[in-house]
């Protein structure tokens, strides 16, 4: 398949929220008291919550950047390209890198929304609901058939969670962001029958339940001088621990229709874990009393999880080891490890490489997604106006050269203490 004629869905992309997004969904008693983005006297926009408050980190939006201005030390929204917060932008960043379609995580309230939780429950859903409404409604709504719309929890109460599942369900909703460790948040564990209503709502609604990296609001830091690059590199760790925490709970076995996304965990360590697991069934489940009916760990594995990657050659070279069914791909945009605006061309290296015939390549680049989604864009676009090649063609002239958007000077010393910063937060966290 040429790579022009390739047809690509992200399932894990991002949004930086723009400051108006609560004014048309939150009611006039609670919209003074919502999080308010604030612009400082150094140039940068913070999101102001209460006490909390919280920075737009660098490496959330270089899309567009030069590698020199990767970093954590916060931003202005005139720092980073308009794509990453408005949606007529979104969409012709989209078309010119080739992509149909994308799911796009939530970022100042946290991917589980634990900055919503408050004292006043009512509050608390309030501005969930709101949030919902304008990511459904104002953000996916702009542009049918562009994007795969997601929803935050009301993390802090399971009946209430699973109340807005059913709300926006109705609305056409099939994916819910969620924690990959609800117990490092102080909730109960994935074990705990706490979650039996969020389990049942998100079955009753061919809801899946979206886990993505850090969503613990843990980082995988051994120490707090560690190096960035060790943090970096271990990010896909927690998403590891929560395939293995939940593989082996009770949820798969009570909710036969659960279905799990582990976000942008990466593919190629998935062949070694269920290797592993098969392997622990089969020498201790005589004691731990395990049992999948008959089944192996790893086939229930692929019953249940969908996994996604960048560009991951070595996942794509295993992609029968995985489960040609479970895997999707996604763009990351605008995070500093997405491939825009080249992802077609990297993307398309790696399945030539490993000679990836056409239908697989299909399954891989949107078919999955539209089936664990419940997405169907086709209804909206005309098949032969999705490909990459006419995407690019419909975004001729739009400006996608790499080029300094910064308006400050950042020493790399500053660089790196931002970083500590947050690595001294993330193992105090740990203790």
């Amino acid at each position: 398949m040429h790579r022009d004629d390739m047809i690509l869905i992200s399932v894990d992309d991002h949004i930086i929220e723009p400051p108006d997004m609560f004014v048309n969904h939150l009611s006039e008693k609670y919209r003074k008291d919502a999080p308010q983005l604030v612009h400082q006297d150094d140039g940068t926009d913070v999101w102001k919550f209460r006490e909390t408050v919280i920075p737009n980190a660098a490496l959330n939006a270089v899309a567009g950047r030069p590698k020199e201005e990767y970093g954590m030390e916060p931003q202005g929204l005139d720092e980073i390209r308009p794509g990453c917060y408005d949606v007529h932008e979104r969409v012709k960043d989209m078309n010119a890198g080739g992509m149909l379609a994308s799911m796009n995580f939530s970022s100042f309230p946290g991917f589980s929304a634990r900055l919503f939780a408050t004292e006043d429950s009512d509050f608390s859903l309030a501005l969930v609901r709101a949030y919902n409404d304008w990511h459904i409604d104002e953000w996916c709504g702009a542009y049918p058939g562009r994007f795969i719309p997601m929803a935050l929890p009301a993390i802090w109460d399971a009946e209430l969670c699973a109340e807005e599942v059913r709300r926006v369900a109705k609305k056409g909703c099939h994916s819910l962001s969620f924690t990959e460790n609800p117990a490092a948040l102080g909730y109960p564990s994935f074990h705990d029958e706490y979650w039996n209503p969020l389990w049942k709502a998100v079955c009753d609604t061919d809801t899946v339940v979206s886990i993505h990296i850090g969503s613990s609001g843990r980082l995988t830091v051994p120490a707090v001088d560690s190096p960035p690059d060790v943090m970096i590199t271990l990010q896909p760790m927690n998403i590891v621990s929560a395939a293995a925490d939940l593989l082996w709970s009770r949820v798969i076995k009570e909710y036969p229709d659960i279905k799990i996304a582990l976000s942008e965990g990466g593919t190629g360590w998935i062949p070694y874990f269920l290797e592993r697991v098969d392997r622990t069934f089969e020498m201790h489940a005589t004691w731990t009393l395990q049992d999948f009916g008959g089944k192996l760990p790893s086939e229930v594995f692929r019953e249940h999880f969908l996994t996604c990657f960048i560009s991951d050659p070595l996942g794509v070279k295993l992609r029968h080891e995985i489960g040609i069914d479970n895997i999707c791909w996604e763009a990351d945009y605008p995070h500093s490890d997405s491939m825009w605006p080249g992802a077609p061309e990297e993307l398309g290296a790696v399945l030539e490489r490993e000679q990836v015939p056409d239908d697989e390549i299909n399954k891989m680049t949107h078919e999955n997604a539209m089936r664990w989604y419940s997405f169907e864009p086709f209804k909206h676009i005309p098949k032969d106006q999705a490909t990459v090649g006419a995407l690019r063609k419909a975004a001729a002239g739009h400006d996608v050269s790499v080029r300094s958007r910064s308006h400050r000077v950042i020493d790399p010393s500053e660089k790196l203490e931002g970083y500590r910063q947050r690595a001294r937060r993330a193992v105090a966290a740990a203790k």
